[in-house]
């Protein structure tokens, strides 16, 4: 029973701490909110980071009540999977690591994803309407590959090597994570 609960809590969690992140990561972008992802994420995420804007309130294209949002769900997921799974009380110290490490890997899970949705829309369906979008998003992050590394054949190998690096950057995370 105790595997079912942590599989819900955790799910939920982890879905609205991301979208949390992809919201801090849309605005500093300065992108458009009204197409049907943006505005999904800013209904889905809005009782949570509006509250929160009175203590980080939103500074040109960084919006800290996003980020903040998002750890205080990393940091509640790790205390409900302390009480639930740990033999002995860990020391906060431990707890809020743990909450960094799962933040940590959304972050990369969430790049992850959207790099294998760009790439397989551009093979499937180059012009569907979630394509500029993901373009947006990954932008920044794939053109400083792009620009050291040659296109072999016409094929665009940035995206893997961002894979690449982000599954570094898991294992790294799963290195650190505190035994609880």
């Amino acid at each position: 029973m105790r595997e079912v609960l942590w599989l819900v809590v955790d799910t939920i969690g982890s879905l609205l701490a991301a979208a949390c992140v992809l919201r801090l990561w849309m605005i500093w972008l300065g992108m458009a909110l009204r197409d049907p992802v943006g505005h999904f994420v800013f209904t889905f995420t809005e009782w949570l980071v509006r509250p929160l804007r009175s203590i980080l309130p939103r500074k040109g294209h960084f919006d800290g009540s996003c980020l903040l949002a998002a750890m205080l769900l990393a940091l509640a997921l790790a205390v409900v999977f302390v009480l639930l799974y740990a033999s002995r009380t860990p020391s906060f110290g431990s707890v809020a690591l743990l909450a960094v490490v799962w933040l940590v890997r959304w972050v990369l899970w969430l790049l992850i994803g959207s790099l294998l949705l760009q790439v397989i829309l551009s093979w499937v369906n180059p012009h569907a309407p979630i394509a500029p979008m993901l373009h947006l998003l990954t932008e920044p992050i794939l053109s400083p590959i792009q620009r050291r590394l040659p296109r072999l054949g016409g094929v665009d190998l940035s995206p893997l090597i961002v894979m690449l690096l982000a599954q570094v950057g898991l294992s790294v995370a799963r290195a650190i994570s505190p035994a609880i």
